[in-house]
C-alpha cells in the first residue's frame, strides 16, 4: 500500500507541477499578448504619422514647384524690363544729344550737381531765372 500511496503522491505531484507550468505558460502568453497589442498600436500610430508626413511632403513639393515656376516668370519679366530700360536710356541719350535745349538743361543739372550757384547757372546756360530756380531747387534736393 505504501507503494500505491507513493505512486498516487508522485502522480499528484506531477499533476500539480503540470498545472504550475500551464499557469506560468499562460501568464507568459498573456504578457506577450499585451506587448503585442501595445506594439501593434504603436505601429499603427507610426504608419499614420508616415502617411501624414508623406502628404505634407507632397504639398510642400507642389508649392516649391509653383514658386520655382513663378520665379522663372519673374526672371523673364525682369530681363525684359532691363532690356526695355536699356533701350529707353539709349533713346533718351540720343534725344538729349540731338536736342540743343536738352543739352542746356543737362549742362545746368550737371552744374548744380557740381555745386554751382543759381547766378552762375543763369549766366552760363542763359536760362530764365524761373527755370533756373526750378532746376536748381529740384536737383539740389536730390544732391542733399
Amino acid at each position: 500500500m505504501t507503494a500505491t500511496l507513493a505512486l498516487y503522491l508522485l502522480i499528484l505531484f506531477l499533476v500539480l507541477l503540470l498545472i504550475a507550468v500551464i499557469v506560468w505558460a499562460w501568464s507568459q502568453f498573456n504578457k506577450q499578448q499585451a506587448q503585442l497589442t501595445v506594439l501593434t498600436a504603436q505601429l499603427e500610430s507610426v504608419q499614420q504619422q508616415k502617411a501624414s508626413l508623406q502628404t505634407e511632403t507632397e504639398e510642400l513639393r507642389a508649392g516649391v514647384i509653383g514658386v520655382g515656376q513663378r520665379v522663372l516668370v519673374l526672371q523673364e519679366q525682369y530681363q525684359r524690363l532691363q532690356h526695355e530700360f536699356a533701350e529707353l536710356q539709349a533713346q533718351h541719350q540720343a534725344l538729349a544729344l540731338s536736342d540743343p535745349e536738352s543739352k542746356i538743361y543737362s549742362r545746368a543739372v550737371k552744374m548744380v550737381e557740381l555745386g554751382a550757384d543759381l547766378e552762375e547757372i543763369i549766366r552760363e546756360c542763359e536760362l530764365p531765372r524761373a527755370e533756373a530756380e526750378l532746376l536748381f531747387n529740384l536737383h539740389r534736393q536730390k544732391r542733399s
